[in-house]
């Protein structure tokens, strides 16, 4: 039996108690679905529901004896071998072994697909993350974000919502023209600019622009007046370290669906437009020679200039332009994730929202992700090789490989700073947590591998109630859970929760693996425990592969 098939039995006997009288309640009044957890302590049975505390006042009856009426009729419900009562009115649920063990024939056949959920079904999601200015290789932080970003893409999938992964591409403003001035100071073999970049990649990219100016037969660009040269440097300059970036992501398997170019909200119109839609609908003022965004009527700490005196477009111009875009794309909800200096957006940006009419948080969220240092041999990790000034996405993956980087990036919530320790994260020992998920996989297929050469063969035979050992029902238990795992994940926009199920989920199957055997001993024949075993271990391996393809990590078969 799963979650979600208890959750029904539950659900059904509540509906007969409404339809014969016994609890005062409309058929409206009923959840749509029974929420049911894993008891923190085992020995209080498989599965709780507090349902009777949240419907009990509306029945006009007191949570216990609500309780024990739905404990009364549960009982009798198939698959069940107990209901207790305890506290005031929790109902603690113990499966029969039977019922419990079908769910790894259930596993097994689902598949892939085992885990997915339809919580999200209908919505259509911008994930906006990463988006680094193309003016120099991403950095460890912008590392974070591509792996927790497109985990959150994976699971928000996997809950039933169309994702467009997109990348801002800020090729418009200040910090292009430092770039194009800094490869132009290195070409001629000067400094760069007080306010520009440094590091070998500068050179590098500086290199190329020259030679590849030279094939196609135009001037050396060092030849041409500094304008002239600055406006190579640029467009060349700017496309061949864009080229880098994309190139870096997808060794690290993040490809984006859409690449928006700031830049375009300024050349086709869509910040007048914004201004305009604003203006409409009674946002906007003069004052001072430039116009205004009165954000202050939608909780902001000031109002904001959209265009300035001058009749340039500050810089949250483009903002409200690039929310507006992504609206009139069609999108539910927009999701920016962002780095932690920027908590001093999300006000203003929240504003903005309120002020198209739509609504904060809900239309428009936005994630804040916080510092990742890096230790190696006890000592923070501060300069790149080829960056100079900060750790690169090349850097983490040259020191411990793609997945255990990507897994050691989503295991935490962004909420919090990490640390991450290049030592650990290469040892092949149970307390690096990649290579502890990733070995129970392989010794899954290990196990597989083994009952066939032993003839042990799933096909062959199927006794759910054969797996009544403690152990075998902790890991079914486990196994249970990853349907909820990923609705909660999706809900919460914290994909950090899958990798910690997955450290529990293998940490049950080993301690299982350690105390009950798939394979025959001895002289001992096949049989159905052996087959049925053999179910539950392949069920685990389906999980373990799930879920790590949520965190785009792979599952090795061998380690």
């Amino acid at each position: 039996m799963t979650p979600a098939e208890l959750s029904e039995s539950l659900r059904a006997a509540l509906a007969g108690a409404v339809a014969d009288g016994t609890f005062a309640l409309d058929a409206a009044d009923l959840p749509a679905t029974v929420h049911v957890e894993r008891p923190r302590q085992r020995e209080h049975g498989d599965w709780a529901t507090n349902v009777a505390l949240q419907l009990a006042k509306k029945a006009g009856t007191n949570p216990r004896a609500f309780a024990e009426e739905l404990a009364r009729r549960l009982a009798d419900a198939p698959g069940v071998a107990k209901v207790d009562v305890a506290g005031p009115g929790f109902l603690n649920i113990t499966l029969d072994a039977a019922a419990a063990g079908e769910l790894a024939r259930s596993v097994v056949e689902s598949g892939a697909a085992y885990g997915r959920n339809a919580t999200l079904a209908g919505e259509k999601i911008d994930l906006e993350f990463v988006s680094a200015n193309p003016t120099g290789p991403i950095h460890i932080g912008g590392v974070r974000w591509a792996a927790v970003g497109d985990s959150l893409a994976r699971v928000l999938e996997a809950s039933g919502a169309s994702v467009t992964r997109e990348y801002y591409f800020n090729d418009h403003g200040a910090q292009i023209d430092r770039f194009a001035r800094s490869l132009l100071a290195r070409a001629k073999g000067e400094e760069a600019p007080e306010d520009g970049y440094g590091g070998q990649y500068i050179s590098d990219i500086a290199e190329t622009v020259i030679a590849q100016a030279v094939a196609a037969g135009d001037p050396d660009p060092r030849t041409l007046a500094d304008a002239e040269a600055q406006e190579v440097f640029r467009s060349r300059g700017v496309d061949l370290m864009f080229g880098e970036i994309k190139q870096a992501l997808h060794e690290f398997g993040v490809d984006f669906d859409v690449y928006f170019h700031e830049d375009s909200l300024h050349e086709n119109g869509a910040v007048d437009r914004a201004v305009a839609r604003l203006r409409e609908l009674g946002h906007v003022f003069e004052a001072e020679g430039a116009t205004w965004l009165r954000t202050t009527d939608f909780g902001d700490d000031k109002d904001r200039v959209i265009v300035k005196s001058d009749g340039e477009a500050a810089y949250i111009a483009g903002d409200l332009a690039y929310y507006l875009d992504k609206r009139e794309r069609g999108f539910d909800r927009a999701i920016m994730m962002l780095g932690a200096d920027h908590h001093g957006y999300v006000g203003r940006m929240m504003a903005a929202c309120a002020a198209f009419g739509d609504t904060p948080g809900v239309n428009l969220e936005i994630l804040i992700g916080q510092m990742v240092n890096l230790v190696k041999d006890g000592q923070p990790v501060r300069m790149s090789k080829r960056a100079g000034t900060v750790v690169t996405l090349e850097d983490l993956v040259d020191a411990v490989g793609v997945d255990a980087a990507r897994y050691s990036l989503a295991r935490s919530s962004t909420d919090s700073s990490i640390d991450l320790d290049l030592d650990l994260l290469t040892r092949a020992t149970n307390e690096n947590p990649v290579f502890y998920v990733q070995y129970a996989h392989a010794r899954t297929c290990a196990v597989g591998r083994n009952a066939a050469d032993a003839s042990v063969r799933r096909a062959d035979g199927f006794d759910a109630s054969l797996l009544d050992h403690e152990t075998e029902a902790v890991l079914l238990g486990r196994i249970a859970e990853l349907p909820r795992i990923v609705a909660q994940a999706a809900e919460l926009r914290e994909p950090h929760r899958v990798a910690r199920y997955l450290e529990e989920l293998a940490g049950a199957y080993h301690k299982w693996y350690d105390q009950r055997r798939v394979l025959p001993f001895g002289d001992e024949q096949v049989g159905d425990v052996h087959r049925t075993r053999l179910w539950l271990n392949d069920a685990t391996r389906q999980v373990l592969a799930n879920g790590l393809a949520l965190l785009g990590v792979s599952a090795p078969e061998r380690m």
